[in-house]
């Protein structure tokens, strides 16, 4: 019994230490001449459904939720958005070239049509990503017709 309430002391005492190592939380000033949104001129629709469900991972506009702040769950997160920006980031979207810029629109509305984003885990504490068949059809559509157009 000895040896399990050390282990189970030593856990605590690992937890209370692992939250003093800092995650860097702080977001990119937002530049509007070069975000998605304002330099597309998004109908507030689409805005308001990438903003929901794409923004917080893909885009310098992060609103961390409560389990952010807590490690190891803050690590995670912090990766996962890491690696959301890394693949597209909307609030640079101006800088990116119109390759880039085709390649990312086809690769989201790919994402889109089988449902691989918003990632699950991501809709169980955000609600209002959970995007809708009919949700996503509205993106896609606006997405392709951007492709289409070449006006990325």
């Amino acid at each position: 019994m000895k040896t399990f309430k050390k282990v189970v002391f030593w856990i605590f005492v690992s937890f209370a230490i692992i939250q003093f190592i800092p995650v860097d939380k702080t977001n990119q000033p937002i530049n509007k001449s070069v975000n998605f949104i304002d330099v597309k001129k998004s109908p507030p629709k689409v805005a308001a459904l990438l903003k929901n469900a794409c923004y917080d991972c893909h885009s310098n506009e992060t609103v961390y939720p409560k389990y952010a702040y807590i490690a190891p769950f803050s690590w995670s997160v912090k990766d996962h958005i890491n690696e959301g920006r890394e693949h597209l980031n909307f609030s640079v979207w101006s800088s990116y070239n119109k390759e880039l810029k085709e390649s990312m629109l086809k690769k989201t509305v790919q994402t889109l049509e089988n449902k691989s984003m918003p990632l699950p885990a991501y809709i169980i504490y955000h609600e209002d990503a959970n995007l809708s068949d009919a949700d996503r059809k509205v993106l896609v559509k606006y997405f392709e017709e951007i492709i289409e157009t070449k006006s990325y």
